[in-house]
């Protein structure tokens, strides 16, 4: 009836923004598989990237905490904006959409698995697993090893 918590997002992503997110990841594999000296910092921003739920809720407190203050402040039909975002939250939990998920998907917000799949295709190509066998096109082979 409703995809798992890992897919609810993906499965609601517009097809162009699963592929512009795709293409960007092959970029960085090739990238960093050309300069792997790199890895490391590249790493440590993969740990400071905001996922999609850290954005939405984020996204979502701050729409709500305006709608509270203006409600209190200036007129109570401004009330009705955390009331929206709430079901807006809500059925994010359940369904995994929600209006601004196309949005921040465009923008390249992306799932926390996505980020953990280029975190570990980067630790592939830095040989954290064993020797990363010589491949015609490493990038392909982080990303076959990374697949779930």
């Amino acid at each position: 009836m409703f995809p798992g918590t890992a897919e609810r997002v993906e499965h609601h992503t517009a097809a162009s923004a699963a592929r512009q997110i795709q293409r960007e990841l092959i970029a960085s594999l090739a990238h960093y598989a050309a300069h792997p000296h790199r890895i490391d910092r590249r790493l440590a921003e993969l740990d400071k990237e905001w996922d999609i739920e850290r954005t939405l809720e984020a996204n979502a407190s701050a729409i709500a905490l305006a709608g509270i203050l203006l409600g209190a402040r200036s007129d109570r039909r401004f009330l009705l904006l955390p009331a929206a975002v709430t079901g807006f939250l809500l059925q994010h939990a359940v369904q995994g959409w929600c209006p601004p998920l196309p949005f921040f998907r465009r923008l390249g917000v992306r799932t926390a698995a996505e980020i953990a799949r280029e975190r570990y295709a980067l630790k592939y190509l830095r040989g954290d697993f064993g020797t990363v066998p010589p491949e015609d096109d490493p990038v392909k082979a982080a990303l076959e090893a990374t697949r779930g």
